[in-house]
């Protein structure tokens, strides 16, 4: 089990690059399985991830409409 200090360290170098793909949303939950269920971390670094997985979302469907 990773300390919060260290899937802190890790999940900003993972998104850092803006690069975003279903590999890196797959590295993120695995980061996410790492913390306490009673982790602070854990709740915040879950609604980023699910606004991420929006925001992604969204950029894909506007880059197919504009194909």
């Amino acid at each position: 089990m990773l300390t919060e200090n260290e899937v802190s360290r890790s999940w900003r170098q993972m998104f850092k690059g803006g690069e975003l793909s279903s590999a890196t949303f797959e590295r993120a939950e695995r980061l996410l399985d790492e913390l306490r269920p009673e982790s602070p971390l854990l709740h915040r670094l879950t609604i980023e991830l699910e606004e991420l997985r929006t925001r992604h979302s969204s950029e894909l469907s506007v880059a197919a409409h504009e194909s």
